[in-house]
């Protein structure tokens, strides 16, 4: 899409980034490339090969990349700097070479727009053309040194060992539970969760489990919620999965939910409740979702996604605006 960001999704002069998005991406460097010049084989056959010294997790074919001198992106067995997930293996029942751009807009909304922290990312170009999801590890600070990071998993204790369904097994009411145990700026950082729990509904992303969730350790020695990660519309690639990756509640079920069968306003604003939000705060929150939705839809329309997977999205988020705006 010639003259738009690959990063910020922000017209642009000529095809590539805008200054301010390299410098995010890049920081001293000159030049980030938006091209790289290996394939998804290639990135197969190098996770194949190195998968017992790699430092990533997950099922998905991602690899680590460092970015060399003279703007080349490299795939890394350690160190590296920033994370490549082409289109997935496993196929999908839709949309399934839109799983990156899908990913790579979401990101984008939510630190956009509604105050989301995430990490630099980009939806780049492999050498055949096939679009990849690239992001800036934030575990590392800028020497290199890796950052005290613990997901939701590691602070429950649940492990495989615990159960299959381990990262699922539970609601966002005991997150919170969780961050109230081991964040001492609890009262500003369980506003931030309720705000991405929020988004997640909004944007229909049925994946935001334990595992998706972490704290990491800031320069003074606390622990504060880490940027999003692992943000996007899974319902465009799986229409029949639940609207939540997790209960919202440890063990209540709401008028509206016994009425509707999904989880609505009053939902949340009983969440909000548990959380310690005051309501005014928590109907704000909810309420800005559907008061940037133009702004949404225009960042749709410039993204990566294929014109089917751009109308589908549209569709998403007006259903679920409708369920979030019932006060």
């Amino acid at each position: 899409m010639k003259g738009i960001c690959h990063s910020s999704l922000k017209p642009g002069a000529r095809e590539g980034y805008t200054s301010a998005a390299r410098k995010r991406l890049a920081g001293g460097h000159r030049k980030f490339p938006f091209r790289l010049d290996f394939t998804r084989p290639d990135v197969i056959a190098f996770r194949t090969d190195h998968v017992e010294h790699m430092s990533i997790s997950g099922v998905q074919d991602k690899i680590s990349l460092r970015l060399e001198r003279g703007g080349k992106l490299r795939p890394t067995e350690k160190d590296g700097e920033y994370i490549l997930k082409p289109v997935p293996s496993t196929p999908l029942p839709s949309f399934l070479a839109d799983v990156p751009a899908n990913e790579h807009v979401t990101m984008q909304i939510a630190d956009q727009l509604f105050g989301i922290v995430t990490p630099p990312n980009a939806c780049v170009l492999l050498l055949d053309g096939e679009p990849a999801y690239l992001v800036k590890r934030f575990d590392r600070n800028q020497e290199g040194d890796k950052i005290a990071q613990e997901d939701f998993c590691q602070l429950s204790g649940r492990s495989p060992d615990t159960g299959r369904n381990y990262k699922y097994d539970g609601s966002y009411e005991e997150m919170a539970s969780l961050l109230r145990k081991y964040c001492a700026a609890y009262k500003t950082e369980v506003e931030k969760l309720f705000r991405l729990i929020c988004f997640n509904y909004v944007f229909s992303n049925g994946d935001a489990h334990f595992k998706n969730f972490s704290l990491v350790q800031t320069e003074q020695g606390d622990y504060i919620l880490s940027p999003a990660y692992d943000l996007l519309c899974t319902s465009l690639h799986l229409p029949n999965e639940p609207r939540l990756a997790l209960d919202l509640f440890d063990d209540y079920e709401s008028a509206f939910f016994s009425a509707n069968g999904f989880y609505g306003a009053p939902d949340f604003l009983e969440l909000a409740r548990r959380f310690d939000i005051p309501g005014p705060r928590a109907e704000n929150i909810m309420r800005s979702f559907g008061a940037r939705k133009k702004e949404v839809g225009a960042i749709v329309e410039r993204s990566f996604l294929s014109n089917g997977a751009r109308e589908l999205y549209h569709i998403r988020f007006a259903d679920r605006l409708r369920a979030m705006a019932a006060f």
